[in-house]
């Protein structure tokens, strides 16, 4: 994970335990939409021949409360773009980029303060794009299929004023893309990153 990322989540965090309350959550029909950075981190043992880097890229989030605490939110983001490495020796062979929309059910836990924990759950659909080699694939085709499955996701976010708040969270997708080279399948890579995100966010 990008360490200024991380640092950054950590002292942000630090802070917000001692915040004093501003402001109530949200009501049923309210919108938030916030925007920050997100850094994938796929787990360590992600492919036997072949493995995908950590990344950093924008991510955008809209989210609509259906109750006072259960809202449907969808994630997007600008393209991730990875490098791809040989697992023996950890030599770059290539480079993918990826889009992630994910679909999630959100429960934001009742509080009488500024800080409004949350859980949720959903779908997540990612799609390999502009796959490039170099190094010992040079020249060769390489690619990665799209892949559909379960993702979940914990945070909180911390309203500091009726209408705006930071937003800070840990996803896990589950994303899991067969890889070929010239047609010929090489092997499933079972990425399964962690999400580490911080936004800011807008309620109306």
């Amino acid at each position: 994970m990008d360490t200024h990322i991380k640092r950054a989540l950590v002292l942000v965090a630090a802070a917000l335990l001692s915040a004093a309350p501003v402001t109530e959550a949200y009501e049923k029909g309210d919108w938030i939409v916030a925007a920050g950075a997100g850094a994938v981190d796929p787990k360590s043992t992600n492919g036997t021949i072949v493995s995908v880097d950590s990344t950093t890229s924008l991510i955008l989030s809209g989210e609509y409360m259906l109750s006072d605490q259960l809202g449907i939110e969808v994630l997007a983001a600008w393209p991730f773009t990875h490098d791809i490495r040989l697992a023996a020796d950890g030599s770059k062979v290539g480079e993918t980029k990826h889009l992630p929309p994910t679909f999630s059910l959100k429960y934001h836990f009742a509080t009488d303060g500024a800080v409004n924990p949350y859980i949720g759950a959903g779908v997540n659909y990612t799609t390999f794009f502009e796959e490039s080699t170099t190094g010992a694939l040079a020249g060769a085709r390489l690619s990665l299929d799209d892949s559909f499955g379960i993702a979940a996701q914990a945070g909180f976010d911390w309203m500091f004023s009726d209408s705006m708040l930071l937003s800070i969270n840990l996803r896990w997708v589950n994303i899991e893309a067969d890889a070929s080279v010239d047609g010929v399948f090489l092997e499933t890579v079972k990425i399964d990153p962690l999400v580490y995100g911080i936004s800011i966010g807008w309620t109306f």
